[in-house]
């Protein structure tokens, strides 16, 4: 059983870190954070095996608290472990902004320094992380993230400003930056040609992306066509984007087309994956009677009771599948072959449909063909 004491544990990565840390039966967990006093402070650095050292300064009233708030918290982490004689790995975040002039940096570079050199003084492992732009849940908007403004304003129908679409951002995700956290933990280290620490996955992605794919989020609860989400970054993102959501928008209505059989929902459309959609159908009437030159579609039942029916378009034979949603059973549409659903259950019949494009009503590749019908 490792203590790990995670400093800044209130903030963004210190936030993310520790839901991590909990979840391991390794690990007696202590946080600190700008509530604490200097007294509970010693007393964790005390008890610590592990520290990961994420407090700091970045967006001060005053520019002088750069130099108090990271390099000089640091170097007082460090005399409150030599006072205590103990040689603890130290996990340190810094930024890449540590090999700039400006105070931020300046600061953040001294707060490397610090590290090691107790790193020399004690042999103790020490993990110097230089990352670049963090990005992900429970970030703070309108602080220092340009994506967690961009996902709060989107959320919330305010506008984004963009100055020059093409600025790249150097971007990595949290659940990265916490698995490596936890590497480190464990002893890994990923050192790089300058002896930092990285983080293995990173992005780079330009302003007018990152803007058009938070739109495109935002527009599919509209058109209920998900964005390609075939990219690590972009699920990324979709999942950062969802957790700005207010908590009264979490739901959004679909559109019922309600007829004297019942109803049917569009519900997910993709332009990789096709359509989903659900349907609720009364006792004794059957839908579809049409048939695919190309479009293939997958039925299940989830509740009542079906009659699947099938038949070639050039032969009379006719397939009977019978379903249910007591029994689970997905059946497959073969193109060439008009099909039908019938609810012969005393109850209503829920479906849900899948089809391998979404619907164009130009070009629908759907023919009128009644199943009990002799040969077409």
């Amino acid at each position: 059983m490792k203590t790990a004491l995670v400093t800044g544990a209130g903030g963004f990565i210190g936030r993310n870190l520790c839901t991590h840390l909990e979840r391991r039966e390794d690990v007696r967990l202590i946080c600190i954070d700008i509530d604490n006093t200097k007294e509970e402070l010693t007393a964790a650095v005390k008890k610590a095996d592990f520290i990961f050292h994420l407090a700091g300064v970045n967006r001060p009233k005053d520019i002088s608290e750069f130099e108090r708030g990271n390099r000089g918290l640091t170097e007082e982490l460090i005399e409150l472990l030599s006072l205590s004689d103990k040689k603890v790995p130290i996990l340190i975040s810094s930024s890449i902004q540590a090999g700039l002039d400006n105070p931020y940096g300046k600061s953040k570079l001294g707060a490397e320094e610090a590290i090691r050199e107790y790193a020399k003084a004690s042999s103790a492992p020490v993990f110097i992380f230089r990352l670049p732009n963090v990005f992900g849940k429970w970030c703070r908007p309108n602080y220092n993230s340009v994506i967690a403004t961009w996902c709060y304003n989107t959320t919330h129908g305010l506008p984004i400003q963009i100055n020059d679409p093409s600025t790249e951002l150097h971007l990595v995700y949290i659940d990265d930056v916490a698995e490596a956290f936890l590497a480190a933990l464990d002893g890994v280290k990923y050192p790089d040609e300058t002896g930092f620490c990285y983080v293995s996955r990173t992005f780079k992605v330009t302003l007018g992306k990152i803007a058009a794919m938070l739109e495109s989020f935002l527009e599919s609860r509209k058109t209920l066509v998900i964005p390609s989400l075939d990219d690590d970054f972009a699920r990324a993102l979709y999942a950062t984007w969802l957790s700005y959501l207010p908590e009264e928008e979490f739901g959004y209505p679909l559109a019922m087309k309600r007829d004297d059989r019942g109803w049917l929902a569009e519900f997910i459309k993709s332009q990789s994956f096709g359509q989903i959609f659900v349907s609720k159908t009364k006792p004794g009437i059957t839908r579809g009677n049409h048939w695919h030159h190309t479009k293939v579609e997958k039925f299940l039942v989830v509740e009542g009771q079906a009659l699947i029916r099938f038949r070639k378009i050039d032969d009379d034979k006719i397939l009977e599948y019978p379903v249910s949603g007591d029994e689970l059973r997905v059946i497959d549409i073969p193109v060439g072959y008009t099909h039908s659903i019938t609810n012969i259950g005393s109850s209503e019949l829920v479906t849900l449909f899948w089809a391998d494009e979404v619907f164009n009503p130009t070009a629908p590749d759907t023919y009128y063909l009644e199943v009990e019908c002799g040969k077409a």
